[in-house]
């Protein structure tokens, strides 16, 4: 039996989990971690486009699936422009589980094609949650380099 094709990142963040709801969903909060601009409408059809993700012209697009302020989001996601990952083709799941000290973030993003973008994605989420943990403890992550880099 062969593993399905998924990425599953667990991440620790010192804050409650209103707070990284709020630096998964608000705009603002948004672009303190991942990409140049952000348009996010959160609740069920909702528009989630993030622009500039490492690179201009890198848009991340997809639609808002499922909403539980503070405990729980699942929206669609592909990136513009890429035959592979085209908007829309794969599912992102994110958990925010409350603990001592702050929040369990468990996310899961299924439906990539190959073991390629597996692997892709799997460093730009490792980056990108890394990055999510330090803006939502209240600390600057600092300009985004990008997973590639370094």
């Amino acid at each position: 039996m062969t593993e399905p094709l998924l990425v599953r990142r667990e991440t620790q963040i010192a804050a409650p989990p209103a707070t990284v709801f709020a630096f998964l969903t608000d705009p603002e909060k948004i672009i303190s971690w991942m990409g140049a601009e952000a348009m996010t409408e959160a609740q069920p059809g909702g528009l989630y486009l993030i622009k500039g993700v490492n690179r201009p012209g890198n848009n991340a697009r997809g639609t808002f699936r499922e909403v539980v302020p503070v405990h729980r989001l699942a929206y669609s996601f592909g990136w513009e422009g890429r035959e592979e990952v085209p908007p829309g083709s794969s599912l992102i799941e994110i958990d925010l589980i409350e603990q001592e000290g702050g929040t369990l973030l468990r996310m899961t993003h299924r439906g990539l094609p190959n073991e390629a973008q597996c692997a892709s994605h799997a460093k730009g989420w490792a980056h990108y949650l890394g990055r999510l943990a330090i803006a939502a403890a209240g600390q600057d992550p600092g300009p985004d380099q990008g997973p590639h880099h370094g």
